[in-house]
């Protein structure tokens, strides 16, 4: 599947981490009604995704929620553990970012935006995307190439909205 606007975003079992610990959540319940913004990227404390990729949505997340954005997702192929200490390390859960796990790489795959990058053991990982859903709909996709982190930005996507 490519990622063009006008799709709906197929419905995933998710894992994200909740108050009692690990919980499945359904894409499409998170999606459902709702404006959100959706970025995918490799993996949590990996270099670009820590210090370039996480800190722009950071940055960008008041001005979505301006621009009536309900909530900003993270989605990548990690366990919810790593996910909810990178929020905490980086400042993304202060910011209100929240984080949906793909853990075994299942949605990422049917997406057709799964890469591998072996030399830095990165197997079945999440290519960089950003999406802006309407009721689960895409209405803005910004795709960057595999190892690229261009256009999927948070600034890159609030330009298009």
């Amino acid at each position: 599947m490519t990622l063009s606007k006008g799709d709906r975003l197929p419905d995933a079992t998710l894992v994200r981490m909740g108050d009692d610990g690990p919980e499945q959540v359904q894409l499409s319940e998170v999606l459902k009604g709702r404006k959100v913004v959706l970025f995918a990227l490799p993996g949590a404390f990996t270099g670009p995704c820590s210090n370039a990729h996480l800190p722009s949505f950071i940055r960008t997340a008041e001005d979505f929620r301006a621009k009536g954005v309900d909530e900003i997702v993270c989605l990548s192929v990690n366990d919810p553990f790593t996910q909810k200490a990178w929020a905490k390390d980086t400042g993304a859960d202060k910011a209100g970012i929240s984080f949906l796990g793909d853990a075994d790489g299942s949605f990422t795959k049917g997406l057709g935006m799964d890469f591998t990058a072996p030399h830095l053991g990165l197997v079945g990982r999440s290519n960089r995307y950003a999406l802006l859903l309407d009721d689960g709909v895409i209405q803005e996709a910004n795709v960057d190439k595999p190892g690229v982190f261009e256009i999927s930005s948070g600034e890159a996507l609030l330009e298009k909205i």
